[in-house]
């Protein structure tokens, strides 16, 4: 027979691995006995993703660097974690652009965001991007730092959003609703000590702070102005924003 913090401890495992199979492709064992109820937790458990992440590239860059110049090793390790997360948050960041950019009125950018396609401003944002990410990349004395950190500050962001704004799209069949409707001010809470705490121990607790802060600042007041809310896809671009606000933090600060 369960005890409640037996209970308590198999929601939390359950959650991880819910929110592991939410952000990537990584393959999960675990039985998860999925509710919406679950998919809200599971949204503590983003930098931890984002952790992991950073561990992959890691471990890939320290075999890749051995074998490859400097800037394929790069190149592979952006493919890879453009393979590894499904391109999950640069599709949010490309369907936001497109709205944004395409769209006078909060009905037709929601509109706009719903269509599968691509259009202009979501393509050249995507090349920008990847192109601006690789070349800070290359440019870093403290790569290690940017390879293992940058994932996780980049998803603590969007459990600000989620917290603090309205959840505006009207599709009931939208991937990220059921993240969208709870996120309480203590697991928010538990987040971010994580992921400052990780951050004092990597020597970038103020790059850190100040990254998160300008992107909620900017991103947050596009989304209030244009939108009155937030949706899933602006939250994936709000991880894109977020890595490369810290990565370009710490190549001013090298």
């Amino acid at each position: 027979m369960n005890t409640p913090k037996t209970s308590l401890v198999r929601q939390e495992w359950q959650a991880f691995w819910l929110a592991v199979s939410f952000l990537t492709r990584i393959p999960v064992w675990v039985k998860i006995d999925y509710s919406q109820r679950l998919m809200n937790l599971s949204s503590l458990y983003f930098p931890l993703v984002g952790l992991l992440l950073g561990v992959l590239n890691l471990l890939v860059y320290s075999l890749l660097i051995s074998l490859l110049p400097l800037t394929v090793t790069l190149l592979l390790l952006l493919v890879l974690h453009l393979w590894i997360t499904g391109a999950f948050h640069e599709d949010g960041l490309a369907d936001s652009l497109d709205a944004f950019g395409g769209g006078y009125t909060r009905e037709k950018r929601l509109e706009i965001m719903k269509d599968s396609r691509i259009g202009t401003y979501g393509s050249v944002a995507l090349f920008c991007v990847l192109a601006l990410k690789w070349a800070i990349w290359v440019e870093l004395d403290n790569l290690a730092i940017a390879l293992l950190m940058a994932p996780a500050i980049a998803r603590l962001t969007p459990l600000f959003l989620m917290h603090f704004m309205p959840y505006v799209t009207a599709s009931e069949q939208s991937k990220t609703k059921p993240v969208a409707d709870s996120m309480s001010l203590g697991r928010l809470a538990f987040a971010i000590l994580g992921v400052l705490l990780v951050a004092l121990i990597a020597q970038v607790f103020w790059i850190t702070l100040l990254a998160i802060a300008i992107t909620l600042l900017y991103w947050g007041y596009s989304l209030h102005r244009n939108l009155g809310g937030y949706t899933g896809d602006t939250l994936g671009a709000s991880v894109i924003i977020s890595e490369l606000v810290f990565l370009l933090l710490l190549l001013i600060g090298r």
